[in-house]
């Protein structure tokens, strides 16, 4: 009797799509949906990069208090040192105040009368003095993150990237058992306190715990919307929103950040602000439904009727009696639990699951490397940080038009080639055309970008719905990898001024030839099963031609 009713769910699963084709594409059910999660995205968008100017680091020198010096000497007492060619005030150190105070009360001029040089130096034991020409104030400025302290700076993100590394892990599995819905408005709640919460922390230390605790719920956030929207949707209008329309509202997210910290030149106000969205968002938990899929695959069929139905009313539209025939809320398949483990227990989805990791890492560790180096591109830097943001829209709109017409794998081969390309011939530009190599780096991100956007929906295809949130929040964890290690492949300038591009050209090559091994899931519906997902890799991935021996197949998919 229960092996009828798991063969009635895995029909009903598989038909899916066409059991819900009543509702339409478009209707206003779909259109809350797609617009209500697009808007979500843009919490995401404002708050990833703020700590490029949350912690940016002001031009400062040694702190001078009021003392009783000369003009000249209270010019003179910060000594003058060579950076990069150029003359500028010491940030870290300062002549001993005692003896420049005396030799000032004797009438002393520095330089004429007495060798600056000569004159011991010492620490800024009184503090610094920060420029406030860009920035009212920063982390940095606010808990002194400068010299012996400025290792603080850079540990500041990796802090947070390891939150989001964390999150994704988290997030991922407790929204396959859970749900989408749940997890999507907490790891929003998650994002907003402990941002708001970062505003008044009164020493680093507190502030680091309190990023790392808003890290956990920042892409996690994402992952879940993405996954929600995913599985709601249908047809194009599904690929519209998972390549395009929620990326889109990630980048206007992006672009707005710079507007808001030109503005706001306080790291608290500025924070004060972007924590204020997600807070205005939670009250539309009563309008936007939990996954019908999701309900399914957990044999909670009554539940996604009673969703369909209302959608169905919103869409004007009569549903079919019933809907889901002889599924209920007893069926085996609630019993089912899967996590982490399911994605290596199996050889085929464990070589899909290493492979897709591979890629996600690179464009990752590409997209956060290129990110962070555009402060290159201008010395404005919001001119910069916008420019960074502006290139994602056209990546995201090619994204949604390779997505339409184009093979999944063909796509990310072809963007990857264009971003590997254009960073190995920076090293081909003269020097004379700075303008031309940030050109093509910003080709870089543009095709890194788009591949970005390709993955999350490639991925999403290429599982079923009882492990497409856990795949995704896998891959998006692993990712984080990528990002923490980025800042280093940065400081390979120190040997070669192209090694970083290409160190990030060469990872976009290796993720071309990893992606041939991929299946295709171009113009497939979603799968439903582990089944189904198996079934496409043996049917689509002539590459991967390793058998399994038969009985073993029957055992592993029993247990899965």
């Amino acid at each position: 009797m229960k092996t009828v009713k798991h063969s009635n769910l895995s029909d009903t699963m598989q038909d899916y799509e066409d059991a819900t084709a009543f509702l339409g594409h478009w209707g206003r059910f779909q259109q809350q949906v797609f617009f209500l999660i697009c808007v979500s995205i843009l919490t995401n968008g404002l708050g990833v990069f703020f700590i490029v100017f949350a912690a940016d680091t002001p031009a400062h020198h040694c702190l001078i208090p009021d003392v009783n010096l000369t003009v000249d000497w209270y010019r003179a007492v910060i000594p003058i040192e060579v950076v990069d060619g150029k003359q500028e005030l010491s940030r870290c150190s300062r002549y001993r105040l005692d003896v420049v105070r005396n030799l000032s009360a004797q009438g002393f001029l520095p330089g004429r009368d007495v060798n600056l040089t000569d004159l011991e130096q010492e620490s800024c034991v009184d503090g610094w003095s920060y420029s406030k020409d860009i920035y009212q104030s920063t982390l940095v400025s606010e808990f002194d993150l400068v010299c012996s302290e400025q290792w603080k700076k850079p540990f500041t993100s990796t802090v947070f990237y390891l939150g989001i590394l964390t999150g994704s892990f988290i997030s991922g599995t407790i929204s396959d058992r859970f749900g989408r819905k749940p997890v999507f408005f907490m790891t929003m709640a998650v994002q907003a306190i402990f941002t708001l919460a970062g505003v008044f922390s009164p020493s680093w230390v507190v502030f680091v715990i309190l990023f790392f605790l808003n890290g956990l719920g920042q892409i996690s956030n994402y992952v879940s919307a993405f996954v929600l929207g995913t599985e709601i949707l249908t047809g194009k209008v599904r690929v519209l929103f998972s390549s395009m329309a929620i990326t889109l509202g990630y980048a206007v997210g992006y672009m707005c950040m710079p507007l808001f910290a030109y503005f706001l030149r306080n790291w608290t106000s500025l924070m004060l602000v972007l924590s204020l969205p997600a807070f205005l968002y939670l009250p539309l938990w009563w309008f936007i439904p939990e996954s019908p899929r999701w309900l399914l695959s957990q044999g909670r069929a009554d539940e996604a009727e009673a969703i369909l139905r209302k959608a169905a009313k919103k869409n004007k539209v009569e549903a079919p009696q019933p809907i889901f025939d002889g599924v209920h809320d007893d069926d085996a398949p609630s019993k089912e639990r899967y996590n982490i483990s399911t994605l290596v227990r199996n050889a085929g989805i464990r070589n899909t699951t290493l492979i897709l990791c591979l890629l996600w890492f690179v464009m990752s560790t590409g997209y956060a490397g290129l990110s962070l180096n555009t402060s290159q591109l201008h010395t404005d830097p919001y001119i910069s940080c916008f420019i960074s943001a502006a290139v994602e829209v056209p990546a995201y709109i090619t994204s949604w038009l390779a997505l339409q017409y184009l093979p999944r794998r063909l796509a990310v081969i072809c963007i990857m080639v264009l971003g590997g390309a254009s960073l190995f011939g920076i090293q081909l530009v003269p020097r004379d055309l700075s303008d031309l190599s940030s050109a093509l780096e910003m080709v870089g991100k543009f095709g890194i970008t788009t591949g970005t956007s390709l993955m999350f929906v490639y991925t999403a295809e290429l599982y079923p719905t009882a492990l497409r949130n856990t795949a995704t929040g896998t891959c998006t964890a692993v990712s984080r990898v990528g990002s923490c290690i980025a800042p280093f492949i940065l400081e390979l300038t120190v040997y070669s001024k192209y090694l970083p591009q290409i160190v990030l050209g060469t990872l976009c090559f290796l993720a071309v030839f990893a992606t041939i091994f991929l299946p295709e899931s171009f113009g497939q519906p979603l799968p439903q099963t582990i089944q189904q997902m198996r079934k496409r890799e043996r049917i689509k991935c002539p590459c991967m031609k390793r058998k399994a021996n038969s009985k073993s197949v029957v055992m592993i998919e029993s247990q899965l």
